[in-house]
């Protein structure tokens, strides 16, 4: 795997960040198996079950099924991590936008990094300024074909 988009996250400023593509499986793969090989803590909320670990699936954060309570353990926490929300458009309202903005203001030595994947995430106004957007999209290499009696690619 390219550790190149958990680069770009971790080195981003902000610690909220909107990770814009149309492969959103494609960047669950990568972060699960970075995960897996580096050892590093990486987690994807989902509603209705909660935060979970990608290097052990079956261990989750008890109560933290509610975007809101998934976001006051991110806030609390004392431990880096990475915390992955999967098309979550639908929960960018109250009061999770608040929590947002704490965790995108928060600093020191713990970062937490709270991850939005999705198609095209339209962020709150008031989220915009703790927020950066990265964007990625898979290079598919791109066999020849021919055409009309001529390779084309």
């Amino acid at each position: 795997m390219s550790t190149r988009l958990f680069d770009r996250v971790i080195a981003s400023k902000q610690n909220v960040v909107v990770v814009e593509t149309t492969d959103i499986s494609e960047v669950l793969a990568q972060f699960r198996q970075f995960a897996l090989r580096s050892g590093q803590s990486v987690y994807q909320w989902q509603d209705d079950l909660g935060i979970s670990s990608l290097r052990e699936g079956d261990v989750r954060v008890p109560g933290s099924k509610r975007m809101a309570d998934a976001l006051r353990y991110i806030l609390q926490s004392m431990h880096f991590g990475i915390y992955l929300f999967v098309e979550c458009e639908g929960h960018l309202r109250p009061p999770n936008i608040g929590l947002l903005r704490q965790i995108g203001r928060a600093k020191g030595g713990n970062e937490r990094k709270v991850v939005f994947i999705g198609g095209s995430l339209t962020m709150p106004d008031s989220l915009e300024e703790v927020t950066e957007h990265l964007s990625f999209e898979r290079v598919m290499p791109q066999r020849p074909r021919l055409r009309d009696g001529r390779w084309v690619i």
